[in-house]
């Protein structure tokens, strides 16, 4: 093993994607040999470092390459359970790269992992009747799974997403409830395995598929009635994927009002109301009023969004008495919605008692509402000051940023209590630009 090559295993073993790229570039081998005599592809996979895998896989890494146990670095990839890790090794155009019996072998391995699951595959080899360990994990920005642990190997359960893919790369049309089936079985619409059918049953579109993907909408049991709510809301976002996308959007908008009318089940039923007012549908107002009495405080959250604008007296009355509603989340929603549009003197103690609630969600999201809303009066701008004494960053930078889109003469003490926005996620926050653009406005320039 060169020296570099020695490198390149050692940032593979790291997980260090950066660094791998870097030394491929500088000349390593994708395909070197690491002191376990397996190509570092292997280690990525096994240590489910899903974006080391993707840089060795570009840079020519063989992930068909036969080794000494008979697998490849796709079959443990497949095996290894991990959507992440075998989107990245998989390659480019396997239906063609690979011969029928190849896609038959990993189609095979795909499916005996998810019928047999992973603790009970993980003990068969060796006959290990230890203690099965489990924890959640999760992958990318919001794909949950289960990840097994027996005699020191680990498997995550994400096989029922991997087939999905492997078929629809193969060009395999699974049938439809089976697709539904492998969605709903773990009972999670954050796993992975509802994200692959989601995703395919979308893209595959066809009017034969439509009929019987949105059939499972009367199922009796409430989670397949959700992932057909879920196959929705990804058609409305990716409508440009079909040539008829047209007949799509009326289809759907017809679906969603009549279904909402009918749906008993909470769940159901706000990520319906969701897709009513994201979709900006005629009548969507009505429809939320007549369930912001609803018994499940996940249908009266989503309420405030299906109000239009200006709020009628009815409207306006819904909203203030979700003001008062026992569940944080409503409140919430009905401090963003209060803020919309200038308050009347009448209402303003509503948002002042919003912005000290008892609940830090509540003040977090109503502190954000207030900063950007419409009400620029003394009351609300001092409410602003007074929350520069949280000990929630967050909030401090939303009184801020209030503050200075007021013009208000405090803004550089306020963000100067703030403090150093050093977290990721503030990177690319326009209330972080609050001081530079109120400097821009009222400090004398050169």
């Amino acid at each position: 093993m060169t020296e570099r090559d020695a490198a390149l295993a050692a940032a593979v073993r790291a997980g260090d994607a950066e660094r791998v790229r870097d030394l491929l570039g500088a000349g390593a081998d994708p395909d070197a040999v690491a002191e376990d005599g397996l190509p570092v592809l292997c280690g990525a996979v096994e240590t489910f470092a899903y974006g080391v895998a993707e840089v060795l896989v570009e840079a020519g890494a063989d992930p068909d390459r036969r080794l000494p146990d008979g697998t490849t670095p796709l079959l443990r990839a497949i095996e290894g359970g991990s959507p992440a890790v075998f989107e990245a090794v998989l390659g480019s155009e396997p239906r063609l790269r690979l011969a029928p019996e190849r896609r038959e072998e990993l189609l095979e391995a795909a499916r005996g992992w998810y019928e047999e699951g992973p603790p009970a595959r993980l003990r068969r080899p060796t006959g290990d009747s230890g203690p099965v360990r489990a924890r959640a994990v999760r992958e990318g920005e919001s794909n949950t799974l289960t990840e097994y642990t027996v005699g020191g190997r680990r498997v995550r359960d994400g096989h029922g997403a991997i087939l999905t893919s492997l078929e629809w790369a193969f060009r395999i049309l699974t049938p439809v409830a089976e697709l539904v089936a492998r969605a709903v079985r773990h009972a999670d619409p954050e796993h992975a395995d509802w994200w692959a059918s989601q995703w395919i049953l979308t893209v595959r579109r066809s009017a034969e598929t439509w009929a019987k993907v949105v059939a499972f909408h009367r199922h009796p049991d409430p989670l397949p009635r959700l992932f057909v709510a879920d196959v929705l809301g990804l058609h409305a976002m990716t409508g440009g994927l079909t040539q008829h996308p047209g007949w799509y959007e009326k289809e759907r908008l017809k679906l969603l009002a009549d279904w909402v009318r009918s749906e008993d089940d909470g769940a159901v039923l706000a990520h319906l109301l969701r897709a009513l007012a994201d979709e900006a549908l005629p009548g969507a107002e009505a429809v939320g009023l007549r369930h912001a009495g609803h018994a499940d405080a996940r249908v009266r959250r989503e309420v405030p969004g299906l109000l239009d604008r200006p709020l009628t007296p009815r409207a306006a009355g819904a909203v203030r008495a979700l003001c008062h509603d026992p569940d944080a989340g409503v409140r919430s929603a009905a401090a963003e919605e209060l803020v919309r549009e200038a308050l009347p003197a009448e209402d303003r103690p509503l948002l002042l008692a919003l912005l000290a609630d008892a609940d830090p969600q509540v003040v977090r999201r109503a502190a954000r509402a207030t900063a950007w809303g419409a009400d620029r009066s003394p009351e609300i701008t001092e409410a602003l000051v007074r929350l520069l004494g949280s000990a929630d960053q967050d909030v401090r930078l939303s009184a801020a940023y209030g503050l200075a889109l007021r013009d208000d003469p405090r803004t550089v003490e306020a963000y100067a209590r703030v403090g150093r926005l050093d977290r990721p996620e503030y990177e690319h926050d326009h209330r972080a630009d609050g001081l530079w653009r109120w400097k821009l406005r009222n400090e004398p320039s050169g």
